[in-house]
């Protein structure tokens, strides 16, 4: 697992203009950077992120210089820490997908990104990223997962699901195992319960 800790500060002009017009300095922040091609790692390395502080910032598959299709995660340290803990999720079907999300919504798990990458074990996969605050009062979340290949059907599902207060929360275009190119969009909802 590739691990390299990055540090972002404002400029040198950035900090005189802030002084100058009294305003307080921009936070800090650490950014850490972690690849595998493997989910399972990507997940213990984000638990073990988030344990130093850390939390969630970007996802993106993708084939890297030297590690070829990797699952790359961008996690950041600021002055909001928290304890977090996440899970990824990976499948070809989605209806694989939908039954992990319904489970994790109901652990308190909400999406935090998706992306799609050539998994190490072969074929395209779509990959989630989900996220709980395990110092926030207790929410549960209920996904519905819509997927097709025609855009106009797309719109049909997402009209029946935002009439039952599900909200899009990610869109992804990628290659299934049943339905080819598919476009795969993540609704989510407050379990009301």
């Amino acid at each position: 697992m590739l691990r390299i800790a990055l540090c972002a500060w404002m400029s040198g002009v950035a900090l005189a203009a802030a002084s100058h017009a009294g305003a307080q300095p921009a936070d800090e922040y650490e950014y850490l950077v972690l690849a595998t091609s493997r989910t399972s790692t990507m997940e213990r390395e984000m638990n073990e992120a988030a344990a130093d502080g850390y939390r969630f910032a970007s996802v993106m598959g993708g084939d890297t210089e030297f590690g070829g299709d990797e699952l790359v995660a961008v996690m950041v340290r600021d002055a909001s820490r928290g304890a977090r803990s996440y899970r990824v999720l990976a499948t070809t079907l989605t209806s694989t997908m939908q039954a992990e999300l319904e489970e994790a919504g109901a652990e308190g798990y909400d999406h935090r990104g998706q992306t799609v990458y050539s998994s190490f074990f072969g074929g395209q996969e779509i990959v989630v990223i989900l996220e709980r605050d395990d110092a926030a009062p207790a929410v549960r979340y209920d996904y519905q997962l819509l997927a097709t290949n025609q855009t106009s059907t797309l719109q049909r599902e997402l009209r029946t699901a935002g009439r039952r207060g599900f909200e899009v929360v990610g869109l992804t275009v990628g290659e299934t195992e049943f339905g080819g190119a598919e476009l795969v969009v993540i609704t989510r909802r407050v379990d009301a319960r």
